[in-house]
């Protein structure tokens, strides 16, 4: 019996890894799905963590898979519509409204596949779903349909409006606040000169005791255990530069040579000392749809 109950841990972990590897695939669609729909990148991604989460727990109670892709978005179209009713945004279902599926185009519009994350935001839910499946990630008005438990004439009707205000709306102008966070950003600058002079022991001074460590689709470490991180960084060249992502000040990894970032790393602190820290660096494709600007030159 007790070898059974230890032998359990390895079997469940074994059978989460093996999940992973087959929606490998499919997730970076997702989560250029609910990036999209929440206009957030690190939303987007702990909303794809959480459907992830419920589709394995179901498949466990399953005779049988589904076919993969439409079951995956439909878990994650649920699991995002909650996350945005939790932050007050309501959902109505798109109307067949005969009159805006008149001539409708069902090609899509190379203006909404390069719009800006943040301009989706403009858009009431069910016309954002509805542009984001079918111009962005190419799904099938049926599909879309089926992701959106909803009828062919209302996805036209949703995209036909949708695509409408995304071309008459010009993108809305942002201002950087770094300035309101100037200690922040100081810790944040003494951070990376010490991580790119590669000063182990001085990264590790600036962690908390009970600091927690989130390797974002990986695993998770408290304390003691979250000096071991560091090591893996001194054994791979990785250069970081302060920036802001989506608003909130944060680093931006740069690997080998690349001019552009390879992922980012959210820090949160406490009286001078981490207590956070975010590593995205296994879920790189959110840099893909991130909305960041450096604060200094590589």
């Amino acid at each position: 019996m007790l070898g059974t109950m230890e032998s359990a841990p390895a079997a469940f972990a074994e059978a989460r890894e093996q999940f992973l590897a087959m929606v490998d695939d499919v997730r970076p669609q997702l989560h250029r799905y609910c990036a999209r729909l929440t206009g957030s990148v690190i939303d987007g991604e702990d909303i794809v963590q959480d459907a992830l989460a419920k589709a394995f727990y179901a498949m466990t109670m399953m005779p049988e898979l589904p076919p993969l892709r439409p079951w995956l978005f439909r878990i994650a179209h649920n699991a995002a519509l909650d996350f945005l009713k939790s932050h007050g945004h309501r959902y109505t279902e798109p109307r067949d409204d005969l009159e805006d599926v008149l001539g409708f185009d069902d090609r899509a519009d190379p203006g909404v596949v390069r719009a800006a994350l943040s301009r989706f935001l403009a858009l009431p839910v069910a016309q954002r779903s509805a542009v984001i499946l079918k111009d962005v990630l190419g799904h099938s008005l049926e599909d879309t349909a089926a992701t959106m438990s909803t009828t062919v004439p209302g996805v036209k009707a949703a995209l036909a409006r949708g695509r409408s205000k995304l071309r008459a709306d010009p993108p809305a102008a942002t201002a950087l606040a770094a300035a309101d966070w100037a200690a922040h950003r100081a810790e944040l600058d003494r951070y990376a000169a010490l991580f790119n002079a590669a000063d182990w022991e001085g990264v590790r001074a600036l962690v908390g005791e009970d600091c927690r460590l989130d390797l974002v689709a990986k695993s998770q470490r408290r304390g003691k255990a979250v000096g071991e991180y560091f090591s893996r960084y001194e054994k791979h060249a990785v250069q970081v530069a302060s920036a802001v992502l989506e608003g909130q000040l944060a680093l931006a990894a740069f690997v080998a040579d690349r001019a552009t970032p390879s992922y980012f790393m959210l820090l949160t602190w406490h009286e001078g000392r981490i207590q956070l820290i975010r590593d995205f660096r296994y879920v790189a494709y959110i840099t893909d749809e991130a909305d960041f600007a450096l604060l200094t030159e590589r």
